[in-house]
């Protein structure tokens, strides 16, 4: 096969970020996805509905001239967020999800929840009126070795959620381990996961092994190699509780490059190249059209995107090492194999 034609795929875990960043990284996400989860990490989050509408406004007013695209938008759960307000958002079409962020998991997360049982009159509205949580799952204690943080979180935070609201849908975003992987699917009602493109393609050797690479850093972290096995077994599947949410997450260079590193890949422009060489290399080209454009819009209950792209096969495509933002440059995600697919113009 030299030739793949598929739904327009959405990506159901991205970052914008805001401003000048904004701009220069809302392109390359519009130039191949219909639709986008956004995450509401921003200083200060997405806290309501009112907060989500404003972003939503000014990622429309980034959006180039020509180019379709709908932001998703997401509130951020804090231990004082209004359950009320989280229906009306849901209600009026502003919000789509909301993301639990346990405090200081990742990038902006400081405001975060540490009290799991004060979020839970949202997380019951939530399930009522069927919206879903996306969770970032890793616990953050600093007993906990970085590596099992992930495992962890499903048996101390996830599975007590689920027990006690077994109505609520949630989204297990970006999982990076085959304990994550052999949850969802023994857990058939109300659950589902994202996988990024980075991690079916890197284990932890590619950030740590003969010198630190930072551009491969990113949280969760990437664990062995049997958990990255795992995660391309799940996603080339075909199973619908799986699907594509990119985590890409642009930082600027200097902030990557730094003592104390940003985590974060940037997977936008070159993500649906990466897929086609993961899913061809499996002998499972056939099931990309349901990762990245069929399992998230019936797990979200939206509509598949009516139009399509055609990825097609020759010599070896290269994009830019790094693309120019006004915050500063942002270097893009190097799979470290070349990449036959591209995308027809």
């Amino acid at each position: 096969m030299t030739r793949l034609t598929i739904r327009r795929p959405d990506d159901w875990h991205l970052h914008l970020r805001d401003g000048a960043m904004l701009e220069g990284v809302l392109p390359h996400t519009a130039a191949h996805f219909g639709r986008a989860i956004v995450m509401p990490n921003l200083v200060p989050p997405v806290v309501t509905g009112a907060q989500a509408a404003a972003y939503r406004d000014r990622i429309l007013a980034a959006l180039p001239a020509g180019m379709a695209f709908q932001p998703l938008m997401v509130l951020y759960l804090t231990e004082d967020t209004d359950p009320e307000d989280v229906a009306a958002a849901h209600a009026a079409g502003i919000a789509t999800s909301v993301k639990l962020y346990p405090a200081g998991a990742t990038t902006n997360s400081a405001s975060g929840v540490r009290d799991f049982d004060k979020v839970r009159p949202v997380l019951e509205k939530m399930a009522e009126i069927g919206m879903p949580l996306c969770v970032h799952g890793e616990v953050t204690n600093s007993d906990i070795d970085i590596f099992d943080r992930e495992a962890v979180f499903i048996e101390r935070v996830l599975h007590p959620i689920r027990k006690k609201v077994p109505d609520l849908r949630i989204v297990m975003e970006h999982v990076t381990t085959q304990d994550a992987v052999d949850y969802v699917r023994d857990n058939h009602r109300n659950l589902a996961a994202t996988i990024t493109t980075h991690h079916l393609i890197i284990n932890r050797n590619h950030i740590l092994a003969g010198g630190i690479r930072p551009h491969y850093y990113c949280l969760p972290v990437a664990k062995r190699e049997i958990h990255r096995i795992a995660l391309v077994e799940a996603a080339t599947s075909g199973d619908e509780r799986f699907f594509l949410g990119t985590d890409s997450a642009p930082h600027t260079d200097p902030n990557k490059l730094q003592a104390c590193g940003c985590a974060g890949c940037f997977t936008a422009p070159n993500t649906l190249s990466c897929l086609a060489e993961v899913f061809e290399a499996a002998g499972l080209l056939r099931n990309l059209e349901a990762f990245t454009s069929r399992n998230g819009p019936k797990f979200y209950g939206l509509p598949v995107n009516s139009d399509t792209v055609t990825l097609v096969k020759g010599e070896p495509v290269t994009y830019p090492d790094r693309i120019e933002t006004g915050a500063g440059p942002v270097t893009v995600f190097d799979p470290g194999f070349p990449l036959h697919w591209r995308v027809e113009a």
